[in-house]
Parts: structure tokens; sequence; C-alpha cells
């Protein structure tokens, strides 16, 4: 999970914020926890490592470098990882559906491709995603010297299928799964 942004948008620690009486963080952790063995939360360099909640198995990794946005931080993830797949969320989507993720880790168990996205009407999103951990490291690290920082551009240079938004759109009719907290106006429903 990608919880390494500096919040600049929203004026604060926006992943500490209370929402539904528990930290904006914890949301999309425990919603992780009901698919994942561990989930990993990859916080900037030097940054504080947040409060977590108990009831999932998670741990916190920090980044290498500062301000290399998030395609830096999924490298980071990746290359603390043991599993053949990880699926990626950013640490301010409270709203991630389970049946969402269990489509997209399906669809990556029988694909044969590198990565799963979620496909709407613009092409697909970086996130959520789910990524083949060995070549998705090998990717973002060549990205990343190349000296392009995009998480769109792993999308490109991986083998991606992607899942329909009328196959996912079934699965969450209020689309929450895409909801995420930029400012404080989005706490908002």
């Amino acid at each position: 999970m990608l919880a390494g942004g500096g919040s600049t948008r929203f004026g604060s620690d926006k992943l500490a914020v209370l929402v539904e009486g528990i930290p904006l963080l914890h949301h999309p952790i425990l919603r992780l926890a009901e698919v994942c063995r561990e989930v990993l939360v990859v916080v900037a360099p030097g940054r504080e490592d947040p409060a977590l909640p108990l009831a999932a198995p998670a741990r916190v990794v920090h980044d290498a470098t500062e301000d290399q946005g998030p395609l830096a931080g999924v490298l980071a993830g990746l290359t603390e990882t043991s599993t053949d797949w990880a699926l990626v969320v950013g640490g301010d989507m409270p709203d991630v559906r389970t049946a969402v993720l269990l489509e997209m880790l399906r669809v990556a168990g029988e694909a044969g491709t590198d990565a799963v996205a979620l496909q709407v009407a613009d092409g697909p999103l970086p996130l959520p995603l789910v990524l083949r951990s060995a070549p998705a490291r090998d990717a973002a690290h060549a990205l990343l010297h190349s000296g392009d920082r995009r998480l769109r551009a792993l999308l490109d240079a991986l083998r991606t299928a992607v899942i329909d938004e009328t196959t996912w759109v079934r699965l969450d009719p209020g689309r929450a799964t895409l909801r995420d907290i930029d400012q404080p106006g989005d706490l908002e429903r």
C-alpha cells in the first residue's frame, strides 16, 4: 500500500484523519488484509511509522528516496515482498471493495500477464493494481533510472490485463473502489 505522499493538497496528515471512527489509512489496510497474507505500508524515508490496525498483518516499509513518487513507492514494496503477486492500493482509498480485489487476483492467476488494472473510459487506472512481483520490480527499476516516475508507465511497460468497466462495476456499483481522498472536501460522501 502506498502511503508516502505529503498530503499537501489536504493540508495535514490525511492518513491520520478519522473516517467512520478509525484513521483513513486503516480502511485500505483492513480490506487488503482480507485477501493478502501480509500488507506492506510504504511510507516516505524519515517519516514516522503510522499506527497500524492490530487486526491486520501489516508492517511499514520505508521508501529508499524522497520525492520520487508512487512508482518508487511501488518499487520499495516490491523489493520487500516475498510473494509472486502484489496488490497495490493507495493509503487514501478508504472504500476499496474486497470483491473487486478478489476479481483482480482471479484475473491475475488466469491471464498469463504481469499486471492487472481496472478499465475506465480514459483507459486503465494505475490504482488499484495487481503486479507480478519480479517483472514489475525490474520494470519499475528501469523506469526510475530512465527518469520516468509515472505509475501509468509501469502499466505500459508490463503485459497488462484490464478488467472491463462493466465487469468490475457489477462488483462495485457505486464505484467506491476508486474513491481517494486528496482534499478535505473529498471526505464528504
